[in-house]
């Protein structure tokens, strides 16, 4: 009897548990995800966009990954220029189906045209 109240107990838990909150499936569970990466639901990804400063993170490499004079760059801290961005309070998109190390090549097609970039952009003369 008290096996039975003990498996009950322990369903009753796990179904009390699943609306809890978010859950993460990363590439490397041993890592936590930094701070400001809170996942509303359970899914797979390995980089973050953040469309505002143009700039990606690799939640398995855990790097930053930004184009910097026409060269992209991997490092674990930002650089000076973005120290001031609070990435908590920052607007972000999770890069769903894309788990390359090329990065450029996803940006190029989906990304490259869009808010701020190092891409120079002609004007038209009226």
């Amino acid at each position: 009897m008290k096996r039975i109240c003990s498996y009950t107990a322990m369903v009753l838990l796990f179904m009390s548990m699943q609306g809890c909150g978010p859950v993460l499936v990363s590439h490397n569970l041993a890592d936590p995800p930094p701070p400001w990466f809170y996942p509303n639901r359970v899914e797979t990804v390995r980089y973050v966009y953040f469309p505002e400063l143009s700039i990606y993170y690799d939640l398995s490499a855990r790097t930053y990954i930004y184009l910097d004079g026409g060269v992209w760059l991997r490092r674990k801290v930002l650089p000076p220029r973005y120290r001031t961005q609070d990435l908590n309070r920052s607007r972000y998109e999770r890069i769903r189906n894309y788990y390359e190390d090329d990065i450029r090549r996803y940006h190029n097609q989906n990304n490259a045209d869009r808010g701020r970039s190092n891409k120079s952009v002609g004007r038209r003369n009226k």
